[in-house]
């Protein structure tokens, strides 16, 4: 499935600083096309809905970030974020490119364990962790549980004498820096279901019970600010505040970090309001700050990771549709109806979330109504995006939502029974599964008879 290279780049009228990013661009024949394949070759061989992913893209979001960081501060290691979308394939594409991963459950933990991730590499998040989930964690010996309870401390650290282990962990600290950003995303906050403030001394008593569990090893502090950040203000503020409760642990209880775990956040491109950083920028200044701290405040150098995930994968991805209904209720609004939903993109749902939306075979036409793109689900609220421009749609028509790749795959589910989209992945003019389709038997699988 080979097309032509693109003449002219879509979303190039965008402000944004972030001109070497990979993003879908038009043909000659004026199609759409990710990672060389024309979409209307992905359409007639996969069908529709079809999550898309642009496996270049991907490797040099990844690799920018590792190169600057392992340039700036070679103590450091960059881990991809597996909520923002997981799969085998996803997982081994990104440790061969140096990345470690985050994870988030023992599913997630499952897979990158079956797809050849280093345990060494992982690092384990959850403020709700189940016994089964942390002892999953010592059987894998990942590296790190990111500690984010106190009932979690003891919990894991009898089950790390039972199987004979000493379990290194991070304790998440909320330093109470508020990123700009969606009250749902924001997570550094004092009143925030996870971690242990600074504030409240909360973070201070963890790290006590920590340090003084015999099959624990206390490694360093966790935090994450939020997601979809533009700017590295608040990053470089979070930093501050992290290296000054490094000091305080220094001073009055001998403990030196080891880790320091920025976690991740940095923001991506849904429309042409959206002006992140490029990638090499978010690590340089967070690098920056971190250096100016060590040498003011005389602390020891920790090994610095990173966690994005949304920042590499969201722009990779398109979702393709095709349009079932076009519905126009005179001078209120005008819905175009596809075949997918809020089964296979539930954020406008949520929370919201605004996409930039472009007619896959139509790409070069004028983009000349405002339209609200309609899913199928029996549900009012099944908006995939609201009041946004577009070119002048027919019923068959190839509709592409751009900068899906990110938290569109990975909050799927079954709603109304709908089957959860295939995913693929393009690269130098041909594409395959990833992730294979669904079929109804997978949905009555595991059904029981009266």
């Amino acid at each position: 499935m080979v097309t032509t290279k693109a003449k002219t780049i879509f979303k190039s009228d965008m402000n944004s600083d972030i001109q070497a990013r990979l993003t879908p661009s038009i043909n000659n024949k004026g199609h759409l096309v990710l990672g060389e394949c024309d979409c209307y070759d992905l359409v007639k061989e996969f069908g529709t809905p079809l999550y898309a992913l642009d496996q270049q893209y991907i490797e040099y979001m990844s690799l920018a970030l590792v190169n600057t960081a392992k340039k700036e501060y070679p103590n450091s290691l960059i881990c991809y974020a597996s909520k923002a979308m997981c799969c085998k394939a996803l997982y081994q594409l990104v440790s061969r490119l140096g990345l470690g991963v985050d994870v988030a459950s023992g599913g997630e933990l499952y897979t990158a364990i079956i797809a050849g991730v280093d345990p060494n590499k992982i690092y384990v998040h959850g403020n709700a962790k189940t016994v089964a989930e942390l002892s999953e964690c010592l059987v894998a010996d990942v590296h790190a549980v990111v500690i984010d309870s106190l009932d979690e401390i003891e919990t894991l650290n009898n089950l790390a004498l039972n199987h004979g282990k000493i379990q290194g962990v991070l304790v998440r600290v909320n330093p109470g820096v508020e990123a700009h950003t969606h009250e749902y995303i924001q997570t550094a906050k004092v009143d925030s279901k996870f971690g242990f403030s600074v504030a409240n001394g909360t973070a201070k008593q963890a790290i006590n019970v920590v340090n003084n569990k015999q099959n624990l090893k206390l490694l360093g502090l966790h935090c994450h600010i939020g997601s979809q950040i533009f700017d590295t203000t608040a990053f470089e503020l979070a930093v501050d505040k992290m290296t000054d409760f490094m000091v305080e642990l220094k001073n009055n209880f001998k403990i030196e970090i080891e880790e320091l775990n920025m976690g991740g956040g940095f923001g991506v491109i849904y429309t042409d309001e959206d002006k992140p950083l490029k990638p090499e920028i978010y690590v340089r200044n967070i690098v920056g700050k971190l250096k100016e701290c060590i040498e003011k405040k005389s602390i020891k150098p920790p090994r610095l990771i990173l966690e994005p995930g949304r920042s590499i994968v969201g722009e990779a991805g398109i979702t393709l549709y095709n349009v079932t209904t076009v519905k126009e209720i005179p001078n209120v609004r005008k819905y175009i109806a596809v075949n997918g939903g809020m089964f296979e993109n539930p954020r406008h749902a949520l929370y919201q979330s605004k996409y930039t939306a472009t007619l896959a075979l139509k790409a070069n036409e004028p983009k000349t109504e405002t339209v609200t793109i309609a899913g199928k689900c029996c549900e009012s609220g099944d908006i995939l995006a609201r009041d946004l421009k577009l070119q002048r749609a027919e019923k068959g028509d190839v509709l592409a939502v751009l900068s899906t790749g990110a938290y569109n795959y990975s909050m799927a589910s079954n709603y109304n029974r709908n089957l959860i989209p295939p995913v693929i992945l393009c690269n130098n003019g041909k594409a395959k599964y990833i992730v294979k389709p669904q079929t109804y038997e997978d949905l009555v699988a595991r059904d029981e008879d009266l």
